[in-house]
């Protein structure tokens, strides 16, 4: 598992990065296979997408997609919400729970949202307590399972008529980086982060975050690949259904 999971890592963050993501919720799917320790999980995830997402946002802002005004405003809500979840000590079993409910999610957004052309007119109104109520329950999954919450608010951007697919990415990645810290500096307090653990898996994505930020950014889109990607999330709930049961 040592040298298996950075190459693994690695390939997880070229794909995600490709597309403004941070890939926490196929790094949270391959540990909760491999058994990693549930108390580890999350804290992991969160500091892989700090660096992956960290290295998407720069090349993304560069190029001209970011608008802060796009994604201020989810911000409110979920900074906060990331840290309380972050905080909160879960039992394994309402963690699982959290878990399974967030990749099955993870896995219809990558299977049936990601092909749908839907598009949606809101007013003024709507729009604001879509942006705080959608903010809350991701900055609150981001903290509590190390899933940073861009894979859903990116298609839901471009299908609200909020930005364009570059546009989103580059929200998708600084949303992800924000959270992600949030939800960090309230599990490292809590003194979950294992440097030995961690280190090598950092190197691995800071690797394949470079590359698919930069591809990503100036080159190409990548869904296929995405989808494969989803196949390791589905494997992760039958293992997690096994588990539970």
């Amino acid at each position: 598992m040592e040298l298996l999971l950075p190459i693994l890592f690695l390939f997880v963050a070229f794909i995600y990065s490709s597309v403004g993501l941070g890939g926490g919720s196929s790094y949270t799917a391959i540990m909760a296979i491999m058994g990693v320790s549930y108390t580890m999980i999350p804290t992991t995830s969160l500091t892989l997408n700090l660096v992956v997402t960290f290295i998407g946002m720069i090349n993304f802002w560069r190029n001209g997609h970011g608008r802060l005004n796009l994604i201020g405003p989810f911000l409110i809500t979920s900074i906060p919400m990331a840290y309380l979840a972050g905080s909160l000590e879960l039992p394994e079993f309402i963690f699982q729970i959290i878990l399974i409910s967030t990749l099955i999610l993870v896995a219809v957004r990558i299977y049936v949202i990601n092909g749908l052309t839907l598009s949606f007119q809101l007013s003024i109104g709507q729009k604001w307590v879509m942006i705080i109520g959608l903010g809350a329950v991701l900055g609150f999954i981001a903290g509590a399972v190390g899933i940073g919450g861009g894979i859903y608010l990116v298609p839901l951007i471009i299908m609200f008529g909020l930005g364009t697919a570059k546009e989103a990415a580059a929200a998708g990645a600084m949303f992800i980086w924000v959270n992600s810290l949030a939800g960090f500096l309230a599990r490292y307090q809590a003194g979950t982060f294992d440097s030995e653990f961690i280190l090598p898996l950092i190197v691995a994505v800071v690797i394949g975050g470079f590359g698919g930020s930069y591809f990503g950014s100036k080159k190409y889109e990548s869904k296929t690949i995405q989808k494969i990607m989803g196949g390791v999330i589905i494997i992760a709930i039958v293992f997690l259904f096994r588990e539970i049961l």
